[in-house]
C-alpha cells in the first residue's frame, strides 16, 4: 500500500504540477497587472474593515478562517522538510510561489465570492471551486461538463479535507508533544477529538469566532519569538541569505546537484502551506459579508503573504541561522548528508525537531515545549478549517437533497450527512496521530496535489469574471465610491446571489436560495 501511495504521489506531484503552479502565478500576475503589488495598501485597509450579518462573517474573520487552513504544520514541519530535502534554496522558491500565488489567490477567491450562494439548511454563505466551476458556465453548451467538473472537485475536496489532510496535522501535533513531554500519541488524539467536536458542531460562526482569536495571537507570538532568536544570531544572517539565494539557483557547489529538488520542494511545501491555487481559500472567502467580491479577493491575497513571507520565513530563518538543519541527498532521510548546520543531534528526525532545536539554542528546554504548543494551536485551527471546507463541498454534492426530511438523528439528509462527515474527520485525526509521519505526509500531498490540478486548470478557464470584478472595483474606487457589485452590468452570468442585491445600495432584495 505504501509503495502504491508513493507512486501515486509521484505522478500527481510530477514536474507538470510544479510548472503549472509557477506558470499560472506568472500569468495571473501579468493579467492582473500585479495586483498583489499595486493593491497592497488596499489589502491591509480592507482586512480591518467589513461587516457581519446573520449569513456571513466579517472580512477579518474570513481572513482568519482562511489563515486557519493555511497556517499549520506546513509552516513548521513543512519548512523543515523543504530544507532537508531541497536545501536552503527551497526557501527562496517558497517565497517565489507565494509572491506569484498571491495573484492566483486573488483570482480564485474573487470567483468564490462572485458565485457564492446561501445554504438552504443553515442560511450561511457557501462557495468555493465546486460552485464557480458549475455556475460560471451554466449558461453555455459546456454546462453539463462543468457541472460534472464541479462535482468531481467537491468529491475530491471532501476526501482530501475530510480524510487525507487532517492526518498530517494531527501527526505533527502528536509527534511534537510526544517528543517534548512524552505524552502518548493516543492521549493527544483523544484530547484533540474532544476539542474539535466542540468547535465544529457549532457551525461556521463558532469556527470563525475561534479562528479570529487563536490564529492572529499564535501567529504574532510565533513570529516575534522566532525573530528574536534570528536576530540573536545576527552575525549569521549575511551568510544565511547568501546560502539561500546561491543554493536556489545551484550556484553553491554543495547544493548544485539538488537545484531541481530545491524548486520541487519549495513549490510543493509552499503550496501546501499558503494553499494558493489549491482551492481552499475560496471557501472562506465566500463566507465573508462584503459589498464587492474584489474586496475579499484582495484580503485573501494578503493571507498568502502572511503565511509564507512572514511565518514560513520566520521558521526558515530560525532553522538556518541557528544551524538546526541537515540536508539529505535523494529526497529521503536515508540518503547521504550533503550539508548540516551542526546544531542537530545525530538522531534528530526531519520535521518539528529542526525548529525545536533552533528555539532551544537560545531558550534551552523551553523551545521544544513552545513549538509543541504552537503546533497544537496551528494544527487544531487548520483541522477545523479543513472540516469547514469538507462540509461546504458535502453541501454542494447534496444540493437540494440536503433539506429532505428523514427520520434519523438530525432529521434531514444534510444534517445526518454532516454528522457522518464529523465522525469521519475525527477518525482521521486519530488515525493520523498514531501513524508514521511519512504515511501522513504522503496522504496529505496526494490531497493537496489533486485539488491543485483541478482548481488551477479550472480558474485558468474561468478567470475572466475576476478581472472584470477587479476593473470594476478600481473604477469605483477612483470615483470615490465604496464599490458595490452588479454582475448584470458587467455581463457576468450565474452570480445568482448578487443578482438579488440592489446595485445602488448593495442590500438584498429577495432572499436567494441555493441552486447548486
Amino acid at each position: 500500500m505504501t509503495e502504491f501511495l508513493n507512486t501515486l504521489n509521484g505522478y500527481i506531484w510530477s514536474n507538470g504540477l510544479v510548472y503549472l503552479c509557477l506558470a499560472a502565478g506568472v500569468y495571473f500576475s501579468i493579467r492582473s497587472r500585479f495586483v498583489q503589488v499595486r493593491q497592497f495598501k488596499e489589502m491591509i485597509r480592507l482586512m480591518l474593515k467589513g461587516e457581519k450579518s446573520p449569513s456571513g462573517v466579517s472580512s477579518f474573520q474570513a481572513l482568519t478562517m482562511s489563515l486557519a487552513g493555511r497556517v499549520g504544520t506546513g509552516n513548521i514541519a513543512g519548512v523543515a522538510t523543504a530544507i532537508a530535502f531541497g536545501g536552503p534554496g527551497a526557501l527562496f522558491w517558497m517565497w517565489a510561489v507565494a509572491f506569484l500565488g498571491a495573484s492566483t489567490s486573488f483570482v480564485e477567491c474573487t470567483l468564490g465570492q462572485i458565485y457564492k450562494t446561501r445554504d438552504t439548511l443553515t442560511g450561511e454563505y457557501r462557495g468555493g471551486p465546486a460552485y464557480y466551476l458549475s455556475r460560471a458556465m451554466a449558461h453555455t453548451k459546456a454546462a453539463p461538463l462543468f457541472k460534472v467538473y464541479g462535482l468531481v472537485f467537491a468529491a475530491v475536496t471532501v476526501l482530501a479535507c475530510g480524510v487525507l489532510l487532517p492526518s498530517v496535522q494531527s501527526n505533527s501535533m502528536a509527534s511534537a508533544m510526544n517528543q517534548s513531554w512524552g505524552v502518548s500519541k493516543w492521549v493527544v488524539a483523544v484530547c484533540t477529538v474532544i476539542l474539535l467536536a466542540f468547535v465544529i458542531i457549532g457551525g461556521v460562526k463558532r469556527i470563525a469566532a475561534f479562528a479570529s482569536i487563536v490564529v492572529p495571537f499564535m501567529a504574532v507570538v510565533y513570529i516575534v519569538l522566532a525573530m528574536i532568536i534570528v536576530f540573536a544570531n545576527a552575525d549569521a544572517l549575511p551568510g544565511m541569505l547568501k546560502l539561500i539565494f546561491e543554493s536556489a539557483f545551484g550556484l553553491d557547489a554543495g547544493f548544485g546537484a539538488i537545484v531541481g529538488a530545491a524548486v520541487m520542494w519549495g513549490v510543493k511545501r509552499g503550496i501546501y502551506s499558503n494553499e494558493a491555487g489549491q482551492g481552499t481559500g475560496p471557501h472562506a472567502a465566500a463566507a465573508a459579508e462584503v459589498s464587492h467580491p474584489a474586496k475579499q479577493g484582495l484580503v485573501q491575497a494578503f493571507a498568502v503573504y502572511v503565511d509564507t513571507l512572514f511565518i514560513c520565513s520566520a521558521t526558515g530563518f530560525l532553522i538556518l541561522s541557528t544551524g538546526a538543519y541537515r540536508v539529505y541527498e535523494g529526497e529521503s532521510d536515508t540518503g547521504a548528508v550533503l550539508a548540516e548546520g551542526g546544531a542537530l543531534g545525530a538522531d534528530a528526525e526531519v520535521g518539528p525537531s529542526f525548529v525545536q532545536t533552533g528555539f532551544d539554542t537560545l531558550w534551552q528546554g523551553g523551545g521544544s515545549s513552545f513549538v509543541a504548543v504552537s503546533l497544537a494551536f496551528f494544527c487544531l485551527t487548520t483541522i477545523i478549517a479543513y472540516y469547514y471546507m469538507a462540509e461546504t463541498n458535502l453541501r454542494f454534492l447534496l444540493g437540494k437533497a440536503a433539506t429532505i426530511k428523514v427520520p434519523v438523528i438530525r432529521g434531514t439528509v444534510g444534517g445526518d450527512a454532516t454528522l457522518v462527515l464529523q465522525a469521519v474527520i475525527l477518525g482521521s485525526v486519530v488515525s493520523g496521530a498514531v501513524s508514521t509521519a511519512t504515511e501522513a505526509w504522503t496522504l496529505g500531498d496526494i490531497g493537496v496535489g489533486l485539488m491543485a490540478w483541478l482548481n488551477i486548470i479550472g480558474i485558468l478557464i474561468l478567470q475572466q469574471p475576476a478581472y472584470k470584478a477587479l476593473r470594476d472595483y478600481e473604477r469605483q474606487k477612483k470615483e470615490g465610491l465604496d464599490p458595490i457589485f452588479d454582475p448584470t452590468a458587467l455581463g457576468i452570468v450565474g452570480a445568482t446571489f448578487w443578482e438579488t442585491r440592489d446595485p445602488l445600495t448593495g442590500k438584498e432584495r429577495v432572499p436567494e436560495t441555493s441552486r447548486s
